[in-house]
């Protein structure tokens, strides 16, 4: 998992000084949280519209209700799956109603249990063709890893009105997935980004992977393609990276719908982008003196 660097306080004073609106809402991080936080159950809760927050402190998992049915996005790993079913349940639904399983990308903190959830729903598994093969390694227990439907890249997935699109944003993973919809709240319509994984920058081989080669350029590629998605509520596979428990915090004491932030999500991918051009560039001069 990612850590903080040595530069990373310098770096977000700097951020926060940028605005103060992001100061407010939105604490930018590249730390993906701890074991304790992503087995620790967090109090499922309303996001805007139809979106909920079903996870673990650490790992966000996502449940987007309609009248036929629900999505849920990242099933987590198995001993994550009991926290999951309690949020559904304790949120008023069925966690059997869920028919559709869709995924951030191929690691098992964010897609292991996907095989026990579909035994447990009889949900279809969805999953961008990229990841697939990495999806096919992971068995826990030995069950074959279900893929009920392979996406690709602007492939939609409807449900009862609800309409998400794919967005392949490779580069954490070759297929690394990121999920945009609409939803309605109090009369108005919010783009919601659901960001797939941007971070983990520190661990990668960017220059001279040869079990992926074109790593540089995918990452490259993905962080123009987020810039260009409208978002005004931003999710993210690491809770920390969109600040949850600050903002949870915040609605607990009255304040107005904190996970509507745009400016929060254009800064995570700057502080992503810029994280990964550093990396880039050190490896670049790495392999030049070699």
């Amino acid at each position: 998992m990612p850590r903080r660097s040595a530069l990373l306080p310098c770096l977000l004073l700097t951020l926060f000084a940028s605005t103060a609106l992001w100061a407010q809402n939105s604490i930018p991080t590249t730390f993906a949280g701890s074991p304790d936080q992503m087995n620790k159950p967090f109090p499922p809760h309303k996001v805007i519209g139809n979106v909920y927050y079903v996870g673990s402190e650490g790992l966000l998992t996502v449940l987007i209700t309609t009248p036929e049915g629900h999505f849920l996005i990242n099933s987590n790993f198995e001993a994550n799956v009991p926290i999951i079913r309690a949020g559904v349940e304790k949120l008023g639904f069925k966690f059997t109603d869920i028919k559709i399983i869709l995924g951030s990308h191929a690691h098992p903190d964010h897609m292991q249990a996907d095989a026990m959830i579909k035994e447990l729903t009889g949900a279809r598994v969805m999953a961008m063709e990229q990841d697939v093969p990495a999806l096919q390694a992971m068995k826990p227990g030995g069950k074959p890893h279900p893929i009920d439907r392979v996406l690709h890249d602007g492939d939609t997935v409807a449900l009862g009105g609800t309409t998400l699109t794919a967005v392949l944003t490779a580069g954490h993973t070759k297929g690394n997935t990121t999920w945009t919809l609409k939803t309605q709240d109090g009369g108005k319509t919010y783009d919601v980004v659901i960001l797939g994984g941007m971070g983990g920058i520190a661990n990668l081989t960017l220059v001279g992977n040869k079990d992926y080669p074109q790593i540089a350029d995918d990452f490259a590629r993905s962080f123009k393609v987020l810039r260009a998605l409208p978002c005004d509520v931003f999710l993210a596979s690491h809770s920390s990276f969109y600040g949850l428990t600050e903002k949870y915090a915040k609605m607990q004491n009255g304040a107005p719908n904190q996970f509507i932030d745009p400016i929060g999500y254009k800064m995570h991918l700057d502080l992503q982008e810029k994280a990964f051009n550093a990396k880039l560039e050190e490896q670049k001069k790495a392999a030049a003196t070699k």
